[in-house]
């Protein structure tokens, strides 16, 4: 998953297994953008996504 892919001016990439992936990107967007994503919320991107 690519940060910038959601509206954010961010280079930050989340690469490998689904769980690693949410794991990575939920902290992300929690400590730099201030977003608190659940992981069932970012499950449902990924699999919109393929």
């Amino acid at each position: 998953m690519r940060c910038n892919d959601y509206g954010f001016e961010c280079d930050f990439v989340a690469e490998g297994e689904i769980a690693h992936v949410i794991e990575e990107f939920g902290k992300h967007t929690d400590e730099e953008h201030g977003i608190d994503y659940s992981k069932d919320a970012l499950m449902q991107i990924i699999l919109r996504k393929k």
